[in-house]
């Protein structure tokens, strides 16, 4: 019996590879002879540079960079070949910050930059960016400024050549716009610490620099969806780098040739910190259910049906998420469980364990 696991980081908690373990664990304790396979999984933010480890191999290499306050952090990225993987929240991202110190007014992408300045400068050709989990909403200018610092002598965007030969691919989920109501400053900037006056402020930033982009070069990406992306930072890929936008989970499950391992699989968990109707809305639970559901579909004449479990510490509308497809949906927490102690990783690992039934 082949089980194939792929739960998403229970944030603040477990990581991907965890979370997967304890489920194993819970699984081989059931069924001593099941065959489970264990995949680390993201869709983009964090735990997206452990998965592709895991998928592809390669060096973690460390940088000096700088946080999204400007102080001195090491940061890493992965390389393989000739390509690097970025997740932009190790160096950009809201959990290096503290609550107090959270202000999208003034935290800056210009760390990301750094990252990918080594990885141009390490010969790297292709360069693939896990966008979620920033602490920005600068449009990406922290990063074209550390780009421009690093190659242009001038100080010019224009006298940047490192680039011409690179191709940027990024991954996100988030299909916002730059600007407007649906954009990143008034979706995503009030979790990064911005208050209301804020937001309109990092609006209207946002639609200036844009502008000013657009004339520059001749092209605009503002309303490109992904554009709104880890504040901004979409934009400045797509406008800037002529980046290719891709579904974080779908790039990550081509990666590794997830619908072979399905081949033979008689059942699938997937899983993620809270679930509930947003799930449906594009996220990495849904990416695993969708692609089981497709290869259903194309092995129908075997009559394969393979059913996909939901685990999360959080569940909500569960009708729904049960409408979708999912097989089963289960909480691991017992209902009075204080959310204090089910954040604790042992507590955590030990409800995965013990929530997995079979019949």
């Amino acid at each position: 019996m082949k089980i194939i696991v792929a739960i998403d980081s229970f944030k603040g908690c477990l990581t991907s590879a965890e979370a997967n373990q304890a489920a194993s664990e819970g699984i081989s304790s059931k069924i001593p002879y099941a065959e489970v396979v264990q995949v680390p999984v993201s869709d983009g933010g964090e735990g997206w540079l452990e998965a592709f480890k895991a998928a592809i191999g390669g060096e973690l290499v460390s940088v000096n960079v700088k946080d999204p306050l400007l102080r001195p952090i090491v940061a890493q990225y992965l390389v393989q070949g000739d390509t690097a993987v970025i997740e932009i929240a190790k160096a950009s991202g809201l959990t290096l910050l503290k609550p107090e110190e959270r202000n999208p007014m003034v935290a800056t992408s210009y760390g990301t930059g750094q990252l990918v300045v080594d990885a141009v400068r390490r010969g790297c050709k292709h360069i693939i960016v896990g966008l979620g989990g920033s602490a920005t909403s600068d449009c990406g200018i922290g990063m074209l400024r550390a780009i421009i610092d690093a190659f242009a002598k001038n100080g010019k965007w224009d006298d940047v050549r490192e680039l011409n030969d690179v191709r940027f691919t990024i991954a996100t989920d988030v299909t916002n716009p730059l600007c407007g109501e649906n954009g990143a400053a008034h979706i995503f900037a009030p979790q990064k610490g911005a208050s209301h006056d804020d937001v309109l402020a990092l609006d209207a930033r946002a639609k200036r620099f844009a502008e000013a982009s657009a004339k520059h070069l001749g092209r605009d990406c503002q309303n490109t969806p992904g554009a709104g992306a880890a504040g901004g930072l979409g934009y400045a890929f797509l406008q800037y780098m002529n980046a290719e936008c891709r579904s974080g989970i779908d790039l990550l499950l081509d990666t590794i040739h997830f619908d072979n391992l399905l081949q033979d699989a008689e059942l699938v968990i997937t899983g993620e910190g809270s679930a509930d109707r947003q799930t449906l809305m594009g996220k990495l639970p849904f990416g695993i259910l969708q692609r089981a559901q497709k290869h259903h579909i194309l092995s129908s004449r075997m009559r394969h049906n393979i059913p996909v479990i939901l685990i999360a510490g959080r569940i909500a509308d569960e009708q729904q998420l049960l409408a979708a497809g999912f097989a089963r949906v289960a909480c691991i927490n017992p209902p009075d469980l204080p959310l204090e102690i089910a954040m604790q990783p042992a507590t955590a690992k030990e409800n995965i364990r013990l929530c997995l039934k079979f019949s």
